[in-house]
């Protein structure tokens, strides 16, 4: 993960971030940086999952084990003084994770022996308002540009390093590019709409000049639940798994379900809906800039999230809003009609609310999608990797035909 590291200023509380958007966070995590705050964005790793056992009773979800593990193990470290920490679940107070880990990490982390850490949300709910996190305009606009730039980088980088003529050159670039991104989010320069189209335009011409190798270019979607998604910690290093065995792997951006959660917030009705409308057509103008960016240099991207929202009503209606409803069902036909027909979806043991819709929906659509294979798998502290990555590779066998890529379209046999 790519962090900036500035120098803590007197006063400033270390404000601990678990890792769960490893594309985006070293970009958004500037939205929190502010005289009061100094965010750090955790990347520790060892003991998590047993920790996290050890303080959250098991039927708790795969994500919040390794969330309450990392922080609890920070603290640990010795690099925190708890006086001046404060953890941040970020969370916005819907159902399961927001509305039941922050209370549930504070009671982790007062028996794991710092009960004078303050647990903060990102609640927009009212619910534990004492302990919100104040959103502040400067906030917002600065997350807004960490949303579509992790996205950027997201999308550009996966599609380039597994197929690299020089090994690393995908990265090095990404960490250029995060470097003078996050130097305008931390002073602020630059952080108007019509610089940010421009970061798109620029940052993909950089990354089509990269030279790739001759072959197959294979790709599978990543599905599933968001922490699974974005995070190695949940997924369980898929994507380098997948690049290993010579497969490029397609996740959808963050700001698709930015938009998802929006349109949720327009159907429950009531005087904001007007706003949320409002934002919802700005979200729209980026994403639209951002895929045009992508697809003129020669990068698949799925479509922008209101043209699959459409898609998804067509096939199964757009009823299902619990945790990532019917997003799931527009993400899968996004990544099919952008040329994969190859879908793993990863889910975390005890997210009920994934597996109820996700479950459902993954069957119904492929239903419906002759040709598109998908597997589903679990992560979990009781689970082997080996496992895992064993019914994977029932994915990856057989035939296909390979998506379109920089180089056109190929073919391959075998595995």
């Amino acid at each position: 993960m790519y962090q900036i590291h500035e120098e803590r200023q007197p006063g400033q509380i270390a404000l601990l971030i678990p890792a769960m958007l490893d594309d985006h966070f070293p970009l958004l995590r500037y939205a929190f940086f502010s005289p009061r705050y100094w965010p750090v964005i955790l990347a520790n790793t060892a003991h998590i999952a047993e920790t996290g056992l050890r303080y959250v009773h098991n039927d708790m979800c795969y994500p919040f084990h390794l969330i309450v593990g990392q922080m609890i193990e920070a603290l640990r470290s010795g690099r925190y003084d708890p006086a001046e920490t404060a953890l941040l679940m970020p969370t916005v107070g819907d159902s399961c994770r927001g509305s039941n880990f922050a209370a549930l990490l504070r009671k982790a982390v007062a028996a794991a022996g710092f009960p004078t850490v303050r647990v903060l949300t990102l609640n927009t709910k009212g619910i534990d308002r004492a302990n919100a996190m104040h959103v502040g305009p400067g906030m917002v606009w600065r997350a807004l540009f960490g949303l579509y730039y992790g996205d950027l980088l997201l999308l550009l980088t996966h599609q380039v390093r597994p197929f690299e003529r020089d090994p690393g050159a995908a990265e090095a670039l990404r960490a250029e590019w995060t470097a003078r991104l996050a130097e305008e989010l931390r002073i602020g320069r630059h952080l108007t709409l019509r610089a940010m189209k421009a970061r798109f335009r620029a940052a993909a011409r950089d990354f089509a000049q990269i030279p790739l190798r001759d072959g197959p270019r294979r790709s599978v979607a990543l599905v599933g639940e968001y922490y699974s998604k974005y995070c190695a910690l949940g997924n369980w290093d898929m994507v380098a798994f997948l690049e290993g065995e010579g497969w490029a792997c397609r996740l959808a951006g963050m700001s698709w379900y930015v938009r998802y959660y929006i349109d949720n917030q327009i159907a429950a009705g009531g005087p904001l809906a007007p706003g949320w409308r409002a934002v919802d057509r700005l979200f729209r103008h980026l994403q639209e800039a951002l895929i045009a960016a992508l697809r003129e240099n020669g990068f698949a991207v799925m479509d922008e999230l209101g043209a699959l929202r459409r898609q998804v009503r067509e096939r199964l209606g757009i009823q299902v809003r619990v945790a990532d409803g019917w997003c799931i069902a527009a993400e899968l036909l996004g990544h099919v009609g952008s040329g994969c027909d190859r879908v793993l979806a990863v889910q975390p043991f005890g997210c009920l609310a994934g597996h109820v819709c996700g479950q459902g929906i993954y069957a119904a659509l492929v239903r419906q999608l002759p040709g598109v294979r998908l597997i589903s798998v679990e992560t979990d502290a009781s689970t082997a990797r080996s496992q895992v990555y064993g019914r994977v590779r029932l994915l990856l066998e057989g035939e296909k035909r390979a998506a379109p890529h920089r180089t056109g379209q190929q073919e391959w046999k075998g595995s």
